[in-house]
């Protein structure tokens, strides 16, 4: 789930985006601040990293992360810093993400650096193993 697309236009800027693999596509979402993505995952998952690739200027400059296991409440799990670029980031280079176990990861993007609060993600990857 996301908090938003860009006019409603799921088929252009849709949450699927960030997970086909095209360099061309990407989620978009509509302005206002505090965007989030939120991925459920159908096994418990043990994260380990987390891979980001934004558009250089639709980017945050700070991301919360929470997660949860089935039935309970999220929790923060740390705060990410990413840079305002439009190259991949991985967790353990850009930030750290501790192993943590979860069914279900919410990621909060709290600070656009849009001045209207759009985020632009073309490419979102959690890595880790399944439980």
């Amino acid at each position: 789930r996301v908090s938003s697309v860009l006019n409603r236009d799921a088929k252009q800027f849709g949450k699927k985006h960030m997970f086909d693999g095209s360099e061309e596509t990407c989620w978009n979402s509509d302005q206002g601040t505090c965007q989030w993505v939120t991925l459920d995952f159908p096994r418990t998952v043990k994260v380990s990293q987390l891979h980001i690739q934004f558009q250089g200027g639709f980017s945050s400059r700070l991301c919360t992360l929470e997660g949860c296991r089935a039935g309970e409440e999220l929790v923060k799990i740390s705060d990410l810093y990413p840079e305002d670029i439009n190259a991949m980031q991985i967790s353990f280079a850009a930030f750290q993400v501790e192993e943590t176990v979860l069914d279900k990861l919410k990621i909060t993007f709290e600070n656009s650096t849009d001045f209207f609060g759009r985020i632009v993600v073309y490419h979102l990857g959690v890595l880790g193993e399944r439980l």
